[in-house]
């Protein structure tokens, strides 16, 4: 028994078969924000042998009150939330192999990744990548453990491909609308709740203790004590187009071309060509320099116009912070890039 993981081993369910097993497996966590970063550190600590991490975004000052990886820094430079993530987990454990994705959670991207994982877990912020997530944990059978938190609440599934009911047997559809932090807030331990519950059902799963695994959907409202559990079971459905008998992945039907969409609950359009473009950024900031204040990284660079911020990444998306309105950040992103 190493002393480093010795209180973890001396855990039954874990033992040192279990601890062998953990880091022999590879987990994916997609969004490096407050659910992130708490899922991730555990799994670091926890021994994991490998973790991928995917996020499109960037570290912001009103990210630190949750988001337990990442530092005043951190949120100065601009960050990649993967990238800052990945620097202060090697901090905690060099023996994880890390690997830190700054990109959009898209099925093209995300498809060899899934395929290689033994655990996803769910850290995004919206149903739109959820729904593709659940699509791909059937297609390549890999469990996933659906998050989600706001205000005081949380929410959490564990799916196990064959076995349980997807996420589309139980919503059918992706929700519209709804409260996100940017609209209700949020408090820290709700975050914490959520992440213990998901790393607790990863970890099961990779010790492969599926005996253990919870088979209902948890919430609570962690301020109001309250506490609610449903049995899913009877909710599985042999018509379900992501998992039923004609699987069908609707969720991973990718059109070539521009897509815009309006981030969740934040006055950012995030803009993402149809192809990947790595701009060059040298002659970007001179361009860009007529237009207003130009910051840059390795990673993105930001022009500050008069009434709205322009971000560029390196793998071609841009976010207009400053609006909603697709079609006018589509003539600016067009207007300064086109």
């Amino acid at each position: 028994m190493t002393e480093r993981y010795s209180r973890q081993q001396l855990f039954q369910p874990v033992g040192n078969k279990g601890q062998q097993q953990i880091r022999s497996k590879h987990v994916l966590v997609v969004g490096a924000g407050a659910l992130g970063s708490a899922s991730a550190e555990a799994l670091v600590r926890a021994g994991i042998g490998k973790l991928t991490l995917v996020d499109r975004d960037y570290v912001e000052w009103s990210n630190l009150q949750r988001q337990q990886l990442y530092t005043e820094q951190d949120a100065q430079n601009k960050l990649p939330k993967a990238v800052a993530a990945k620097n202060r987990l090697r901090q905690i454990n060099t023996e994880v192999k890390i690997e830190a994705l700054v990109m959009d959670a898209q099925p093209p991207n995300l498809e060899s990744i899934v395929q290689t994982a033994d655990v996803i877990i769910d850290a995004t912020d919206n149903f739109d990548i959820r729904f593709i997530l659940n699509d791909l944990s059937h297609k390549y059978e890999v469990p996933w453990i659906y998050g989600s938190c706001v205000g005081s609440y949380g929410a959490t599934y564990t799916v196990i491909p064959n076995v349980t009911p997807c996420l589309h047997c139980i919503l059918k559809k992706v929700p519209v609308g709804g409260a996100t932090c940017e609209t209700a807030g949020i408090i820290s331990p709700a975050v914490q709740i959520v992440a213990a519950y998901q790393i607790t059902e990863a970890l099961k799963i990779l010790v492969e203790d599926v005996e253990a695994l919870r088979h209902t959907f948890l919430t609570f409202d962690v301020w109001n004590n309250q506490h609610a559990e449903f049995k899913t079971g009877k909710m599985k459905s042999d018509k379900c187009s992501s998992c039923g008998s004609t699987q069908t992945y609707p969720y991973l039907a990718y059109e070539n071309q521009l897509k815009t969409e309006v981030l969740c609950g934040r006055e950012t359009v995030q803009i993402r060509p149809s192809q990947r473009h790595l701009y060059n950024f040298d002659e970007l900031e001179k361009r860009l320099k007529k237009q207003g204040k130009v910051d840059r990284n390795p990673y993105l660079l930001s022009c500050q116009l008069p009434e709205q911020r322009f971000v560029i990444f390196q793998d071609g998306r841009v976010f207009i912070h400053g609006t909603n309105d697709i079609q006018f950040a589509r003539s600016l992103y067009y207007r300064l890039l086109g």
